[in-house]
C-alpha cells in the first residue's frame, strides 16, 4: 500500500477569479467602498476576500473581520462587536464622546473609550445612538477593511447596524459582505431591503459562479502539480463538482496515494471508485437535516433516480403513488434549501454528482433496492420507455433477469441509433456480472465484440471478451468470432499489432465453417501498414479472402474483403486503383455494408495522404466521415481524424493545427494507430521551430520508441523527421544509424511508394556521416521501387535525392537542377514546406555560385517560412543572407510599432508561449542568448504580463 501523499489544504492560486479579485481589491483600496460578496456554499467566497487582503495595494491596511454563525447566542450586533475587538491593541486618537455608548459591548476598550453618556429610556433612540458610536469609532480608525463573513445568517439587529454604516460609511472604510443568496431570510435581500449606495461611494456585487472546465483543470493542477490532465478527466471532473472549487478541491485530494502526480493513472475511471469526501458528507447531512420528513424523502427519491427529474415522478418513487400531492411541495422545499437544484422546465436534481452520491450512500440497502422497484414502476408507463435507466434500476432492485432483459434490449436501441458508445457500456456491465449463465455469456460476448471494434474505448471490452475466449466450453466457431474481433481490438485500437495478429491468425483456424468470417480476418492481416510482414505475405492474405467470398451473398462481407483489397493495391501504388475505389463507394449499400464502405473510405483516405494525392485523400475523407457519423462508428471517424491532422501537415495549414493533435490525443482514449497521426503531427510543428526536445519526444511516442507496435507508414515519417533532427543537433552518427534503421523497415516491406519523407534524409546522413555509395545505392534502391508506380510524394523525393548527391560531389548546375525540379513537384501536390526547403537548397547553392538572384529568392523563402509558422527554416534563411552580406530589414522592431510587437518579437513570443527557454529560443532563430532576453523582456511589457506563463495562457 502506498503512503498517502502530502498535498497542500488549497490551491496554491486562486483560479478563475481574476475578474472578481480585481474589483475586489478596487472597493478595498478605495474607500468609502461597499463590496457585497455573494455565492453558494464551498464557491470560494472567503478564499477570494483573503486572495485580495494579500495583494500588495491592500497590505498596511487595518483589516477587522466578524463572522455571523448559524447557532448564535442571544448577543445583539454579535458579529460587529467581534471584529471591533480587533482593534483593542490600536491607539485610536480623538474619538467622539459618542462611542462611550460602547462600553458595555467593548469591555476591551474600555481604558480609550470615553466615558459612558447618560442612559435613554427610548429604545430607538438607544439604538440610534449605538449605531452612531460604531460609525464614530470607524472614522476614527481611518483606512479600514471592515469584513463581515456569511450575512444569511445574520439576527436582524446586526443586519440593521450594518445598513446604518453602508448608507452613510465613514471616509475610510471599505466594507465587504459574504452571503449565501439562498439562505438569506424574506426577499432574499442581503441587508433586508434593496441597497443603493451614496454617492460617493465604491459599489460593487460580486456575483461567484462555479468554474467552468477550464477553471477546474487549472485547480487540479494547481493542487497537485501535475503540468497537464486530459480533457476527459477535466470534463469528469467538471461533471461531479458541477464547479464548485470547494467539492473540487475535496475530490482531487481524496484522490488514492500517488496518483495525483501520475497524470497517465488519473482518468475517470479513478473518480468512480473515489468515496464521497467526508466534509461533504457531513455538509449534506446538515443540509438534510433541517428539511421535513416529505421533503427529506423527496431529496432521496431525487438521489435514487440519478439523474433530473419531474415533480410528479419524484412524488411516485418518494411515495409510491403517482397521484400522490404532495411531491411538488417537498420538492419546492428541498429547492429552497439548496439542496435540489432546477435544471429546467419541471426538471429537478442535484447540484452535483458527488451531492447525489452522498444522499444515496446513506440510504439502507432495503430502502435503496424500494426506491429502484418504484421508480421502475413509474418510468414503465413512459413512452417511449427509457431502457437505459430502467435497467439500471433493475439492477440496483436486484432483479437480474429483467436487469438482462433491459440491457439487451437497451443496447439494441442504441445501436439502432447509431449511439455504440452506450451499446458497448450496456453489454460490458452485464458480461462482467458473475450471474450470468455460459451460454448468456457467450451469446452477449459475441454482441460486445461486434460493438467494440466499431468504437473508441477498449481496454475493458478486451479483458472481458478474454476471459470468454478461454472458456473451452465455448463452441469454436462463436470462440473464433469472439477471437477475431478481439485480435482487432489489440491491433487497431490498443496498437499491440503482434498479439493482435497471433490472435486474428488463431481465429482463422477456429472459423473454418464460418468462411465469410475467417475472410474477414485474413483481410485484417492483409493490412500491411500494421506490422513488419512483407507485402508478398500480405498480397496472399487478401488472394486467399477473395477466394472465400467469392460466392458470399452478404455484401458488407465482400465490402470489407475487396476495401482492404484495393488499400493494399493503393499503398503499394498501383495507378488502375482509383476507378475501383470509386466504384466500391458508390455502391454503399445499407447498415452493415455502409460501415464497411466507411472504414474502406478512411484506408483509402490514409493511402491517398501518404502517396501525396491530397485531393482524393481529402473527397475520401469527406465521404468516410459522412458514413461513419450516420452509423456511429467512432473508431472509423477517430481514424480519418488522425488522417486529417497529416492531410494539413503536408498542405501546409498549420494554424491551430497543434491544439488540435492535443484533442485528438486526448479523445481517442489511447488508441494506437490515431494517437500515433497525432504525435506525429505535434512532432514535425515542434521541429519546424527548432523545439528539439518536445519534437524528439513526440516521434518518439509516434511509434520510434516501440517500432514493433506502430504503423510502418508513421515510423518512415517519424524516422526521417528524427534523422533530420539529429543532423541540425550536429549527431551526425546518431542520425544516420536512425536513417539506416528506417531504410532497414522498408526495405522489409518491399513498400518504396512510402518513403517519400525518409529517404532524403536518409541521403543526407548517409552523405554527411562518409557513406556517399551507401547513399547512391538507397537512391537507386527508392528509383526502382517507385518506378511505375502512382505515388507524386515520393516521385518528388526523388530529385531531392539526386540533389543531395549531386551536392556531395560538388556538381552545382546538376544540384541546382535536381532541387528546382522537386521544388515543383513538392508545389503541384501541393506540400508548400517542402517545396520551400528545395527551393532554398537551390537558392543556396545559387549564391554560392555567385548568382545574384539566389539572395532575392532566399530572402522570399524566409517570409514563406515565416507565413508557415516554420519560424527555425525562416530563421536560417536570414542567417545565410546575412552570411553573404545581404542587407535584411530589421525584424527588431522600430519607433513605428509603439506598444505593438515587431516581427521579431511576434517569433520570440510564439515560442515563449511554447514554452520554450531562452537557450532554446536562441537556437532556433539563430540568436545570441543575451539578445532573446531583450526580446523576451519587450514582449512581457507590451503584452503587460508579468511572467512567461502568461504570455502562454494568451
Amino acid at each position: 500500500m502506498n503512503p498517502p501523499r502530502i498535498r497542500t489544504p488549497a490551491a496554491p492560486v486562486l483560479i478563475g477569479r481574476s475578474g472578481e479579485l480585481h474589483s475586489l481589491l478596487e472597493a478595498m483600496t478605495h474607500p468609502p467602498a461597499v463590496a457585497l460578496v455573494e455565492g453558494e456554499a464551498g464557491i470560494g467566497k472567503t478564499r477570494l476576500i483573503h486572495e485580495a487582503l494579500r495583494q500588495p495595494p491592500a497590505r498596511g491596511r487595518r483589516v477587522l473581520t466578524g463572522h455571523c454563525h448559524p447557532l448564535r447566542e442571544p448577543f445583539p450586533y454579535g458579529p460587529v462587536f467581534e471584529l471591533l475587538r480587533g482593534v483593542a491593541g490600536d491607539r485610536v486618537a480623538g474619538l467622539s464622546p459618542v462611542c462611550g455608548a460602547l462600553r458595555p459591548y467593548l469591555p476591551e476598550l474600555a481604558d480609550r473609550l470615553p466615558p459612558a453618556p447618560e442612559p435613554l429610556q427610548d429604545v430607538r433612540a438607544r439604538e440610534h445612538r449605538l449605531f452612531r458610536a460604531v460609525r464614530a469609532l470607524l472614522d476614527a480608525l481611518g483606512d479600514t477593511v471592515m469584513i463581515v463573513e456569511d450575512l444569511h445568517w445574520a439576527d436582524d439587529g446586526t443586519r440593521d447596524l450594518l445598513r446604518f454604516l453602508v448608507d452613510d460609511p465613514p471616509a475610510g472604510l471599505s466594507t465587504v459582505l459574504s452571503y449565501r443568496r439562498e439562505d438569506l431570510p424574506g426577499a432574499r435581500l442581503p441587508l433586508g431591503r434593496a441597497y443603493r449606495h451614496p454617492p460617493g461611494t465604491t459599489a460593487v456585487l460580486l456575483p461567484l459562479k462555479p468554474l467552468d472546465v477550464h477553471g477546474v483543470r487549472g485547480m487540479f493542477t494547481a493542487i497537485t502539480g501535475v503540468s497537464e490532465i486530459t480533457t476527459c478527466l477535466a470534463d469528469e471532473l467538471h461533471r461531479r463538482t458541477a464547479g464548485i472549487p470547494f467539492v473540487v478541491e475535496e475530490v482531487v485530494l481524496a484522490l488514492p496515494g500517488g496518483v495525483a502526480g501520475d497524470v497517465a493513472a488519473v482518468d475517470s475511471g479513478v473518480l468512480d471508485d473515489l468515496e464521497v469526501p467526508t466534509l461533504l458528507q457531513e455538509a449534506i447531512a446538515d443540509r438534510m437535516s433541517l428539511l421535513s420528513p416529505p421533503a427529506a424523502d423527496a431529496v432521496r427519491a431525487a438521489s435514487v433516480l440519478r439523474v433530473s427529474a419531474g415533480e410528479a415522478l419524484i412524488g411516485a418513487v418518494m411515495s409510491g403513488d403517482p397521484a400522490e400531492e404532495d411531491g411538488a411541495s417537498a420538492v419546492r422545499e428541498a429547492l429552497v434549501a439548496g439542496v435540489l437544484h432546477e435544471w429546467g422546465q419541471d426538471s429537478y436534481g442535484f447540484r452535483h454528482t458527488l451531492a447525489q452520491q452522498a444522499v444515496y450512500s446513506a440510504l439502507p440497502g432495503p430502502d435503496r433496492r424500494l426506491l429502484h422497484r418504484r421508480a421502475m414502476r413509474a418510468l414503465a408507463d413512459e413512452d417511449p420507455q427509457p431502457l437505459v435507466q430502467l435497467a439500471y434500476h433493475a439492477r440496483e432492485a436486484g432483479m437480474v433477469d429483467e436487469w438482462q432483459r433491459l440491457s439487451e434490449a437497451a443496447a439494441a436501441t442504441a445501436r439502432e441509433m447509431g449511439d455504440l458508445a452506450v451499446a458497448v457500456e450496456l453489454l460490458e456491465e452485464l458480461l462482467s456480472d458473475a450471474r450470468l449463465g455460459r451460454a448468456e455469456r457467450a451469446r452477449i460476448a459475441v454482441e460486445l465484440s461486434r460493438d467494440a471494434v466499431l468504437g473508441l474505448t477498449h481496454r475493458r471490452a478486451v479483458e472481458l471478451l478474454s476471459t470468454v475466449v478461454r472458456d473451452e466450453h465455448v463452441p469454436d466457431d462463436v470462440r473464433g468470432e469472439i477471437r477475431l474481433n478481439v485480435g482487432l481490438l489489440l491491433r487497431n485500437q490498443m496498437g499491440d499489432y503482434e498479439a493482435g495478429r497471433i490472435c486474428i491468425e488463431a481465429a482463422v483456424e477456429e472459423l473454418r465453417e464460418r468462411p465469410a468470417l475467417a475472410a474477414r480476418g485474413m483481410a485484417a492481416l492483409a493490412m500491411t501498414i500494421w506490422d513488419d510482414q512483407p507485402y508478398d505475405v500480405c498480397r496472399r492474405w487478401i488472394e486467399r479472402a477473395e477466394e472465400l467470398v467469392a460466392g458470399e451473398s452478404d455484401p458488407a462481407v465482400r465490402t470489407a474483403v475487396r476495401g482492404n483489397h484495393l488499400a493494399l493495391l493503393m499503398s503499394a501504388g498501383d495507378p488502375a486503383v482509383w476507378d475501383q475505389a470509386e466504384t466500391l463507394i458508390g455502391g454503399a449499400g445499407a447498415d452493415a455494408d455502409r460501415q464497411q464502405t466507411a472504414r474502406a473510405c478512411g484506408n483509402f483516405a490514409d493511402a491517398a495522404t501518404w502517396l501525396g494525392h491530397y485531393e482524393r485523400a481529402q473527397r475520401f475523407l469527406a465521404e468516410g466521415g459522412r458514413l461513419s457519423a450516420e452509423c456511429g462508428a467512432a473508431f472509423y471517424e477517430g481514424m480519418m481524424d488522425g488522417t486529417a491532422l497529416r492531410l494539413d501537415w503536408y498542405a501546409g495549414r498549420w494554424d491551430g493545427l497543434a491544439e488540435r493533435a492535443r484533442r485528438t490525443l486526448e479523445t481517442v482514449h489511447g488508441v494506437s494507430g490515431i494517437a500515433s497521426d497525432a504525435h506525429l503531427v505535434l512532432g514535425l510543428l515542434a521541429s519546424a521551430v527548432g523545439d528539439w526536445d518536445t519534437a524528439a519526444a513526440e516521434l518518439n511516442a509516434a511509434g520510434l520508441a516501440d517500432p514493433g507496435n506502430a504503423p510502418v507508414t508513421v515510423l518512415a515519417t517519424a524516422s526521417g523527421a528524427m534523422t533530420r533532427l539529429r543532423i541540425a543537433r550536429g549527431e551526425l552518427d546518431e542520425g544516420r544509424a536512425e536513417a539506416e534503421r528506417g531504410i532497414a523497415r522498408l526495405r522489409r516491406k518491399g513498400i518504396w511508394a512510402w518513403s517519400g519523407d525518409l529517404v532524403p534524409m536518409a541521403v543526407v546522413a548517409l552523405t554527411r556521416g562518409g557513406c556517399p555509395a551507401e547513399a547512391e545505392r538507397v537512391t537507386d534502391e527508392f528509383a526502382e521501387g517507385i518506378a511505375g508506380r502512382d505515388a507524386p510524394m515520393a516521385a518528388a523525393a526523388l530529385p531531392a535525392c539526386r540533389g543531395v548527391l549531386a551536392l556531395a560531389r560538388g556538381r552545382t548546375a546538376e544540384t541546382i537542377e535536381a532541387f528546382t525540379a522537386a521544388h515543383a513537384a513538392y508545389a503541384a501536390l501541393p506540400q508548400p514546406y517542402e517545396a520551400a526547403r528545395a527551393a532554398e537548397a537551390a537558392a543556396r547553392c545559387r549564391m554560392s555560385a555567385g548568382d545574384d538572384g539566389g539572395a532575392g529568392d532566399l530572402a522570399l523563402l524566409a517570409e514563406e517560412f515565416t507565413a508557415l509558422g516554420a519560424l527555425r527554416d525562416a530563421a536560417r534563411c536570414r542567417r545565410v543572407l546575412r552570411g553573404h552580406g545581404v542587407n535584411l530589414p530589421s525584424r527588431r522592431g522600430r519607433r513605428g510599432y509603439g506598444d505593438q510587437l515587431s516581427p521579431r518579437e511576434s517569433e520570440v513570443a510564439r515560442l515563449v508561449a511554447l514554452g520554450h527557454t531562452n537557450r532554446q529560443i536562441a537556437d532556433a532563430l539563430f540568436l545570441s542568448t543575451r539578445t532573446v532576453e531583450q526580446h523576451v523582456a519587450k514582449v512581457l511589457r507590451k503584452l503587460n504580463v508579468s511572467s512567461r506563463a502568461e504570455v502562454s495562457r494568451m
